[in-house]
């Protein structure tokens, strides 16, 4: 299965929708979900489902749906989660302690072999399995593990030192939880999760909404 063009981001980010959705469908011990009935879970027109994934081939078949496990191993292969890619966490505080602690990581291909902050009462720690190291061992880390993704939920003050440290010592993908845009390498890719925004585009809509329509 191999792209023949270019994929939108749009439709990348809905895939993992897709199978977490179709691990749900796997636990309940269902063999096989129309696009309508995958659809009317996710709140996506059956058309746009069907759309997306002919984008990476052919699936399912037609009358019948799609075959739950079949479907599964699939989009594993498109997103590339079959690399089983080791994570490492700086940042053990609230946010951080609770991703460390995220059982769903493992089930999805992710596996956190790395834990670091700066806070002597929690270096040490045993945090979802993996011990808390100083941030200084970050590096040594990272090279003797593996570890391929950092994700970065330190203070913003030192998100962009967190980072260089992260791409000096190979990661090639970071997710950061600090409200700033961070600078590194062409090669390395970045994402930024920001609450902030989440939570201000609920407050537009409360704030902004019809006339007459209930809280």
């Amino acid at each position: 299965m191999r792209q023949k063009k270019a994929i939108s981001d749009a439709v990348i980010e809905r895939l993992p929708l897709y199978y977490r959705d179709l691990l749900l469908l796997q636990d309940a011990g269902i063999d096989i979900i129309s696009s309508e009935k995958l659809g009317e879970r996710l709140g996506i027109t059956p058309e746009q489902i069907r759309k997306d994934l002919t984008c990476f081939g052919a699936f399912g078949k037609k009358g019948v749906g799609y075959y739950v496990s079949e479907l599964c191993q699939q989009i594993v292969e498109i997103i590339g989660l079959q690399q089983h890619w080791k994570v490492g966490i700086a940042g053990i505080g609230h946010l951080g302690w609770a991703l460390a602690n995220y059982k769903t990581f493992g089930r999805l291909g992710f596996r956190t072999t790395g834990l670091f902050d700066v806070d002597h009462r929690i270096i040490g720690q045993n945090v979802g399995g993996v011990v808390v190291t100083p941030i200084v061992e970050m590096r040594e880390v990272i090279q003797s593990e593996g570890i391929q993704i950092g994700i970065i939920t330190t203070p913003a003050a030192v998100a962009q030192q967190v980072a260089d440290q992260m791409v000096e010592a190979g990661i090639k993908g970071i997710l950061s939880f600090a409200p700033l845009r961070l600078s590194v390498p062409d090669h390395i890719f970045v994402f930024r999760e920001d609450l902030s925004i989440g939570l201000s585009r609920i407050s537009y809509y409360l704030t902004n909404k019809p006339q007459g329509q209930e809280t």
